[in-house]
């Protein structure tokens, strides 16, 4: 099954400049970056970490996503902190430290400042110079705050540094971004948060649920083509990283939910024939072949608190919307 991205030329694409035809710029990642991505478009199946679609324009254009009409897990999720906000204040408490993995503009948790009342904001973010911009808008707002961004790559280990306060960490994980990883990924990951949570911390994390696959497929691949740029512009920014000569005008977006593995993927499928080379290297393409670009795993309520229990925490909260698309779920550290 294929999303309709993989018929059309979206009209969104006309926000990202084409690429030349041979890399012009020299590599901007590190050395580790360059080689984690060459040898992912090297792979049998060709594939990228979901984490290079973050520049400072991918971040912007996830932005846009999240006001779409397709894309529900936003306003579900958003819906859900309105409705049981004060119940959710009165399972964590006021005065914590509040440590927002993968803060993206920092909105979501923002929301929840006035019931929250955190002691200190701890964003982290792999994209450094958005962060920073959401940052700097959010100490005029909260003054009283104490903030400290941290521009990290969650996807490995990770260790939160001095002046993150260690007691009453509450670590916050919306809109479903532990979807992105395999569920034994996801284990792997939460047990990291956990290692960084001590006796007296929790986990509020965003789920999304199973439903209905078209709804699926229409929130991975909007109209108006949105989501199609997003996954493109990822080209661009490997472009950045590596050196490469990928040009987005040779490739289209491709979305569709997978119910065996039960999850979304997003692939970028080449419309021709063609070679993308780098400093040292180069992949052959055939037409149709894909970039396999991001997962969504999508759960039940039990079958995550489940990786959450693999992981060292114990759910003792869940709350849904009344179609039961999205849930939020508060988890405690288990104890050693």
């Amino acid at each position: 099954m294929t999303g309709t991205g993989a018929l059309r030329q979206p009209a969104a694409l006309r926000a990202l400049p084409a690429e030349p035809l041979a890399a012009a710029i020299a590599p901007q990642g590190d050395r580790a970056t360059i080689a984690e991505i060459q040898a992912g478009l090297l792979a049998p199946q060709a594939g990228t970490s979901p984490k290079y679609l973050y520049d400072s324009l991918g971040s912007r254009l996830f932005e846009a996503i999240c006001e779409l009409p397709e894309y529900y897990p936003t306003r579900t999720e958003a819906a859900i902190f309105a409705i049981h906000g004060e119940d959710i204040a009165r399972r964590i408490g006021t005065g914590s430290t509040l440590i927002d993995l993968g803060a993206g503009n920092c909105a979501k948790a923002a929301s929840l400042f006035p019931l929250l009342q955190p002691q200190q904001y701890v964003p982290i973010d792999i994209s450094r110079d958005f962060l920073n911009e959401a940052v700097g808008r959010l100490r005029q707002r909260f003054p009283a705050i104490a903030m400290t961004a941290l521009a990290l790559d969650l996807s490995g280990p990770f260790e939160l540094p001095a002046g993150v306060n260690t007691a009453r960490r509450q670590f916050f994980y919306p809109g479903s971004s532990i979807g992105n990883f395999a569920p034994h990924e996801a284990v792997a990951f939460l047990r990291r948060v956990r290692d960084n949570t001590y006796a007296d911390g929790g986990l509020l994390i965003g789920v999304d649920l199973v439903k209905d696959a078209a709804v699926l497929d229409a929130a991975y691949d909007d109209a108006i083509g949105v989501t199609a740029a997003f996954n493109l512009n990822m080209l661009r920014h490997l472009n950045h990283l590596t050196g490469s000569d990928f040009d987005v005008r040779q490739w289209q977006h491709v979305a569709f939910f997978n119910a065996a593995e039960s999850r979304i993927e997003m692939h970028l499928e080449a419309r021709t024939a063609l070679t993308v080379c780098w400093p040292g290297g180069e992949r052959r393409f055939a037409r149709g072949e894909r970039i396999h670009t991001e997962d969504s795993y999508k759960y039940t309520p039990e079958s995550f608190a489940a990786v959450l229990a693999q992981a060292g925490f114990t759910a003792d909260a869940v709350w849904t919307d009344d179609a039961g698309w999205f849930a939020v779920m508060h988890a405690r550290a288990a104890a050693d």
